[in-house]
Order: structure tokens, then sequence, then C-alpha cells
């Protein structure tokens, strides 16, 4: 730059602009969709599919966990015990919310419907009456504290419902169920035994000798109509493996004279053209059905 008075004979400067290109480090990676304000990600493909990925995911585990720990089966029922009525863990904050005078008694219409409806209704309102653009929660002081404040409120009412429940069970004596089957499950592990009260899936016990001439016997005399053709039973019990509870001398009794609720086939065999040496074989052939051959 020149300096000094000016003249025509001083020489002019002329400015010209860099345009020289910064030359290209390979593939550039697009900004994501933050950069741009107002915009979000893309609900479809991009978010959807995500969810769906982790939904699946999800899944899979629930049915794992489901196919390798058999849901327990629960004790029978007693309508002449004495319980407690408790609710699952994740009611008990309401549970005990319900407890409360405001909220039963003469007032259960505010308390099922009033508290629990402006609850829900300002959650489905949140989206609308905040607007702000703000994310982060300090920023945010009303939804935060709301949010806070509802935490707390659960895990206060589920600990108080909780041990107000356990103070009941001592003062009365009794033993939940859950810690029964804990107990239960204990000896059975200490005994080397299953501790899954779900029953396992039986192998099924083959018919012994198919061929032999007693299965149309076994047909001719109507036991198929109690007891079926493959002898799994119908109206009545299964005869597979019924040697291994009578012998040849019991079921010939049976036959002949009936057996609780089922009444003596002899006369209906005999009417059939069946003979006593039929009905004998007969007799001899289902004692050696057995689960063990």
């Amino acid at each position: 730059m020149a300096h000094g008075h000016k003249s025509d004979d001083q020489e002019k400067i002329i400015f010209v602009g860099d345009s020289r290109v910064r030359k290209g480090a390979g593939f550039i990676t697009p900004p994501d969709y933050t950069a741009y304000p107002g915009k979000s990600e893309a609900f479809i493909p991009n978010f959807l599919l995500k969810e769906w990925m982790v939904g699946v995911v999800v899944l899979v585990g629930i049915l794992v966990l489901t196919i390798s720990e058999p849901a327990p089966l629960g004790y029978p029922a007693n309508p002449s015990a004495s319980v407690i009525p408790m609710p699952d863990w994740y009611f008990l904050f309401l549970y005990q919310y319900l407890k409360y005078p405001y909220a039963s008694g003469d007032y259960v219409l505010l308390g099922v419907l009033g508290v629990s409806g402006v609850a829900f209704g300002a959650l489905l309102l949140a989206p609308f009456l905040d607007t702000g653009k703000e994310r982060r929660f300090y920023r945010r002081p009303i939804a935060s504290s709301l949010m806070v404040l509802s935490i707390i409120s659960v895990f206060y009412l589920t600990n108080v419902a909780w041990t107000h429940y356990t103070h009941e069970l001592e003062a009365t004596g009794q033993k939940p169920e859950h810690i029964q089957r804990e107990e239960e499950a204990l000896e059975k592990h200490e005994q080397g035994l299953p501790t899954s009260n779900a029953p396992g899936q039986k192998e099924e016990v083959a018919i012994v000798e198919k061929d032999d001439p007693a299965m149309e016997t076994f047909k001719k005399a109507g036991c198929v109509s109690c007891h079926a053709a493959d002898m799994k039973g119908a109206a009545g019990p299964s005869l597979r493996g019924v040697g291994d509870k009578h012998s040849q001398e019991e079921i010939l009794t049976i036959i002949k004279e009936g057996y609780n609720s089922m009444p003596a086939m002899y006369d209906q065999a005999i009417a059939q053209g069946l003979t006593d040496d039929d009905v004998n074989h007969l007799a001899d052939w289902l004692a050696k059905q057995k689960a063990e051959q």
C-alpha cells in the first residue's frame, strides 16, 4: 500500500480476492439434523426403523425369558383362607393413594376420576402447554419440578404401602405366597429337585404290544368309548401305563365289578360276543401296559 500524498504518478493498488479452493480430504460427512434449527430427524425411515429394531430386540428377549423359565403355578384356591389383598408392586402407589380419606369413601369419585383425570389431562396437554424449545431440564423449572415431584410421590406411596403390608403380616402371623415359594424352592434345590412348580413336558408312554389280538378285544368290548382308541383317555382315564398301578387280577376285578364311577363292563363284553378267555387275555394285556419296558 502506498503512503504519502497522492499523485498521478503514483502506482495504483488493486486488491484481488483469494480464489484458491481448499483441496478436499475424501468423503465429507454431511451435517446432521441438529445443524438445522427447527428441523429434526425424518420419521420414515430413520426414526421408525430404529424404533422397530429396538422393539424386536426387546420382544426376542422377553420370548427367551418366557421359554427358559416357565411361569410358576400358584397354590390351589382356598375360599376360606384369610389373606391380605395386595396388588402387584407397580400398582402399590395407587393402592396406597386409594386408602386416603379424600380418595375413598364419600370422595371415591373424586379420587378415581377427579385426581387421576387431572393428572392424565395434564400429561396429555403437556406438549401443547409447554411449547418452549429449551431441552435442558434446569432451564425448564416448571416441567422439571412436576416430574421430580411425581417421582418422589410414587416412591413415597409405594414405600408406605409395602411397609403397612409387612406390619399387617407380622400382626396376623401370615406368610405371603412368594415367601412360601422361595422356601419351597430352596428346599427342593437342596434336595436336587426342580425348583419350579410348572409342569414339565412328560414323555409319552407307548402302547405295549400294539399288534396283540387284545387290542381288537379292547375295541370290541366298548372300552374305546371312555378310554379312546389310542388309550390316552376321553371320558375315562388314560390306560397307558395302567400296568404300573394295577395287576392282572385287579384289572380283571375292575372289568367285572367296576371301579369308582366306572360301571362293570364284563356283561357288555360277553354281549359283544367275547369269551372269558378273551376277557382274561385283555386283562393280562392291560397289565403289561407299563411306562418302562
